[in-house]
């Protein structure tokens, strides 16, 4: 048992750590071939290994520290948030069986550590005693916190059409259609949070080269920078995994074939993982940076009414007519 667990957490911390280093390498590539450059490609054959080069001279880069700043939490704060992204892959399902935690309260759970990732950004910009982080890290806040209600309700949608049960249960119950077809809507509007949530282009407001003297990390260097930026393409991931689960059906494969079943659940889950995490990319070479004004109006005026809606209406389906499935 002491060595199971253990064991456990090493396969879920490691692969996404690798995950984390690669697709930094993804997203460099997929935006050099839509922007028509070649991207990485000198370090290694095919630029493979460049996050291995860009790691080490991180890791090897003076650590700075402003002699304002609160040094302990000005230490606390990046590694906070990236650890932050590990612990809730803890109830995201692979496969059948393979998960940490399957609890009941898995979505609660990964909910409630994604709204404490505010927490490490406020810490951050606070710490440094510079009005321009605090600046960088209330409108980060003030964005986290303003999609997190409809996320909450998009959430509550989904747990109405398949029931108050665990991760595992959820992507069963999926296997006659996947909850993705009748709540498409649902759908996008819980991706579009998810970019506003994780600061992701075009919601990367807070990070902005021309707003805020780059956000509330304007003073970190070294790891200190290194782990906001491992932990914002963890949140990557970590996010990609409750679409796949609640929407595309999570592991089984995508037709019912006896050449599909072959092939393992936790392979599928990846494929599926990969495809959001692609949509991430995409929408961050394909469309404009939004202003601060209409990333607030686009979360309160447009999705919190239209997540408050389609609550009511498929609780109003579920309950006139139970026969549906």
């Amino acid at each position: 048992m002491y060595i199971a667990v253990p064991a456990e957490i090493l396969g879920i911390i490691l692969p996404l750590l690798l995950g984390v280093a690669f697709l930094v390498l993804a997203e460099r590539k997929v935006m050099a071939f839509v922007q028509r450059r070649k991207g990485p490609d000198v370090v290694g054959s095919f630029g493979l290994l460049q996050p291995l080069a860009d790691g080490l001279k991180l890791i090897l880069k003076e650590p700075i520290s402003p002699s304002s700043a609160n040094f302990s939490l000005f230490r606390m704060a990046p590694v906070a948030t990236f650890m932050l992204s590990l612990v809730a892959r803890a109830v995201v399902p692979f496969d059948y069986g393979m998960v940490l935690s399957d609890s009941n309260i898995g979505l609660l759970y990964l909910f409630a550590i994604s709204s404490l990732g505010v927490y490490g950004i406020i810490t951050a910009g606070w710490s440094l005693y510079s009005k321009y982080a605090f600046l960088g890290a209330l409108r980060s806040a003030a964005q986290m916190v303003s999609y997190e209600v409809s996320i909450g309700l998009i959430l509550i949608t989904v747990l109405i059409c398949v029931g108050p049960r665990n991760s595992s249960e959820i992507v069963m119950a999926q296997k006659q259609i996947w909850s993705g077809i009748p709540l498409f809507p649902v759908l996008v509007m819980f991706f579009i949070s998810r970019l506003a949530e994780t600061n992701r282009a075009p919601f990367d407001l807070p990070e902005a080269e021309a707003e805020s003297v780059a956000g509330y990390n304007v003073e970190y260097s070294s790891m200190g920078s290194a782990l906001f930026f491992l932990g914002e393409y963890a949140n990557m991931i970590l996010m990609s995994g409750p679409c796949t689960s609640l929407s595309p059906g999570g592991w089984p494969p995508i037709l019912d074939l006896p050449i599909f079943k072959r092939i393992p659940g936790s392979i599928w889950f990846s494929i599926k993982v990969i495809l959001f995490l692609f949509l991430y990319i995409w929408v961050r070479a394909a469309f404009p940076r939004y202003r601060y004004d209409q990333l607030m109006g686009l979360g309160r005026k447009v999705f919190l009414p239209l997540s408050l809606a389609r609550v009511v209406a498929v609780s109003g389906v579920s309950v006139t007519f139970p026969w549906l499935p």
